[in-house]
C-alpha cells in the first residue's frame, strides 16, 4: 500500500475550514485515502470529522495511505491540499 508523508501547512492545522477542503479533495479521488499521525488511528480522510480527531497542527507530520488503480495520483492529489496554507 503507497503511503506518503507530508507536514501540514495551515496554520490551524486540519480544523475547520482546512479540513473541509481536504475532505472535499478526498472525497474526489478515485481509491479511498487514509490519513493518520506517527502511531495515530487511521481515518478516512474525506471525513471532516475524522480529520478533526487527528489533531494535526501546523507543522506535524502526518502520513497518507491508498490502495488500488490511481493510489499515486491520489495522494499526490490529497498532499497538495494539506501542504498548502490553507487558512487565507
Amino acid at each position: 500500500m503507497p503511503e506518503l508523508r507530508v507536514t501540514v501547512a495551515s496554520k490551524v492545522g486540519l480544523h475547520a475550514r482546512p479540513a473541509a477542503l481536504l475532505a472535499k479533495a478526498a472525497a474526489g479521488q478515485a481509491v479511498p485515502v487514509s490519513i493518520r499521525k506517527e502511531g495515530g488511528e487511521q481515518v478516512d480522510a474525506a471525513s471532516v470529522l475524522g480529520l478533526m480527531t487527528l489533531g494535526a497542527m501546523h507543522g506535524d507530520e502526518v502520513i497518507l495511505s491508498a490502495e488500488g488503480a490511481g493510489a499515486d495520483e491520489a495522494l499526490a492529489a490529497v498532499a497538495d491540499v494539506i501542504t498548502t496554507d490553507l487558512d487565507g
